[in-house]
């Protein structure tokens, strides 16, 4: 946006569009409130409730795609906007997708910050979802670290490096097409993790006083995965916590939702254990 901003491409009036259901869609809202610009999120039935009255309370239109194509309404989001940009001449569409500053934003701020601050970095894991933050980090942590690995974190069901669609049912991670930027990233191995895994994570980083967010919960599970068994000498290990867990209180959070929709009980005693378990 800052670039778009500069280029003169969104000014005071400019109608901004896009299709996010998460912190993205919070921050151009709020951005667009400074600038005076009216923005039009696209959201989409998995939305967190908090996100989603934050985005009423600060935005005069929004757009929830209720229509699902297969496993999820992405590709029914994305018409949609082109929808709004034909009813709205001038409109701008960030395209979060697609956009290549994006991922220089995350190579230029994010990725610096880390190669500073963890100059011997061993591993980055990074969650994939417009493939922005993954490309900007791993460009730079490549640059300066070639023998780092970057381990890009992706959901079941997601599209993203070549997996069957399915149904998901936390946003943050994943996507139901494969974005451009991915192609951009330098990327050395790939880790799926299921979304009950997610949960299971997320509440056992609540037990040690972290209220973490779904794509945090993920790239942990995610850790914990690629690390079983290892031996050797501790490797020095990064990962971006990007969400709080507020935002997911209906449904991680929630543990009559956890259980109607992955069998699991969340339990005083342990962070979760299955409902299986649980009756013995």
């Amino acid at each position: 946006m800052t670039e778009a901003v500069e280029a003169g491409l969104v000014t005071s009036g400019t109608a901004v569009v896009e299709s996010s259901s998460g912190n993205f869609a919070v921050s151009l809202a709020m951005l667009c409130r400074l600038l005076g610009a009216p923005f039009i999120p696209v959201i989409d039935p998995n939305i967190n409730a908090q996100t989603e009255r934050i985005l009423r309370a600060c935005c005069e239109r929004v757009e929830k795609v209720d229509v699902r194509d297969g496993h999820g309404n992405l590709p029914a989001r994305i018409d949609r906007v082109q929808q709004i940009r034909a009813e709205i001449p001038g409109a701008y569409w960030p395209n979060q997708y697609a956009n290549p500053a994006a991922a220089r934003g995350h190579f230029t701020f994010t990725g610096a910050e880390l190669c500073a601050d963890l100059p011997d970095v061993d591993y980055v894991f990074v969650g994939v979802g417009t493939g922005a933050c993954l490309a900007g980090i791993s460009q730079r942590v490549k640059r300066h670290r070639p023998g780092a690995k970057v381990i890009a974190v992706d959901a079941e069901g997601s599209v993203i490096f070549g997996g069957p669609a399915g149904r998901r049912r936390i946003p943050g991670i994943g996507s139901l097409i494969q974005p451009s930027l991915v192609k951009a990233a330098i990327v050395d191995e790939v880790v799926v993790v299921a979304e009950a895994d997610t949960v299971r994570t997320c509440w056992q980083l609540l037990r040690r006083g972290l209220h973490a967010g779904g794509s945090t919960g993920s790239v942990l599970a995610a850790i914990n995965t690629y690390f079983a068994g290892y031996h050797g000498p501790p490797p020095t290990v990064a990962f971006l916590c990007a969400d709080r867990g507020s935002a997911y209180t209906d449904t991680i959070y929630n543990p009559r939702w956890v259980h109607e929709e992955f069998g699991i009980q969340i339990s005083d005693a342990d962070a979760c254990v299955p409902i299986r378990a649980a009756s013995n």
